[in-house]
């Protein structure tokens, strides 16, 4: 059995298929002229003086213009070019760009300062109070004191009692209203835990846990650089430097609550965000961090760095 083993890229498929274009359009116009020469050199002549031929036989269409006669081999023709552009298409190979991402394998590895968020400055003290003015009291008169006036409240036989109102006892208090139900519990975030997350890819890498980390580090690095792009207004101004991503890697392996903890401005921090949250969009799920056995919340840094080629 015969296997064909062809391997095209783009531009040579493309190179190929113009060529056949214009070879088409080419021979359209060379077959055009030649029978355009051969009908105005006197057909309807020569088949008159041809002995023992009327020029009824050219009537509907003389031989020597007639193009029908070549359809076998424009038909052998075409049916060669529609197999070869088959074998070509099907031979078409996409390469994928490959990105040496070993220079920024240390900027993991750094010491990341995340600068803390700037909050408005408080406002002064007030000024201290004025010390009290102490002013003079004039002396005050004494008051002769009155000698307390004696009543007699004693009761005889003739003296009358009125009875006193009866005591209403006023409704008990409403009972005091339940007690707001308890907020739920938010899991801890570990910033350091035993086994970090990683980036899908590399859970059949040899050589434990160091080795799959460090080609989970490569794989991520290469989706970074291969899907960002470098914002315009910050080419044209020449701006370099690292953004910082900073996320929460899920239970699930999903990234939450990113954001920019350090950028450098021109557009670079928000397209890092963008290709940090294409993480979801293309259904990528980390292998979660681990403590003590169990998948938990973790937090991680990641700087991405713009330079200038």
């Amino acid at each position: 059995m015969l296997v064909l083993d062809v391997t095209v890229t783009g531009g040579q498929l493309g190179a190929f298929t113009g060529a056949i274009l214009v070879g088409i359009i080419a021979l359209v116009f060379v077959m055009r002229s030649i029978y355009s020469g051969r009908s105005s050199s006197g057909l309807a002549e020569q088949y008159e003086s041809k002995p023992g031929s009327s020029p009824l036989e050219g009537r509907n269409k003389y031989p020597g213009a007639d193009v029908f006669k070549l359809s076998g081999t424009f038909f052998n023709l075409g049916l060669v070019v529609a197999v070869g552009l088959t074998v070509l298409a099907f031979g078409w190979t996409q390469f994928e760009k490959s990105i040496d991402v070993s220079q920024y394998m240390d900027t993991l590895e750094e010491d990341i300062e995340i600068e803390p968020p700037r909050t408005a400055e408080p406002p002064p003290p007030p000024p201290p109070p004025p010390p009290p003015v102490i002013q003079e009291v004039p002396e005050e008169e004494l008051i002769d004191e009155e000698e307390p006036e004696f009543v007699d409240q004693s009761l005889d036989e003739e003296t009358e009692v009125e009875r006193p109102d009866p005591v209403v006892e006023a409704p008990p208090p409403p009972p005091p209203p339940p007690p707001p139900p308890p907020e739920p519990e938010v899991e801890e975030i570990f910033k350091v835990v035993e086994q970090m997350p990683r980036f899908p890819g590399c859970e059949n890498e040899s050589g434990g846990d160091a080795a799959k980390k460090q080609c989970a580090d490569k794989k991520m690095l290469e989706f970074i650089y291969k899907n960002i792009k470098y914002p315009a207004i910050a080419r044209e101004n020449g701006v370099e430097g690292t953004c910082v991503i900073q996320f929460v890697v899920e239970k699930d392996g999903t990234v939450t609550d990113a954001k920019v903890v350090r950028d450098i401005g021109a557009q670079c921090g928000g397209e890092a965000l963008r290709v940090v949250n294409l993480m979801n969009s293309k259904g990528i799920k980390w292998t979660p961090g681990k403590q003590r056995g169990r998948s938990v919340r973790v937090q991680f840094n990641l700087p991405v760095r713009f330079k200038l080629e």
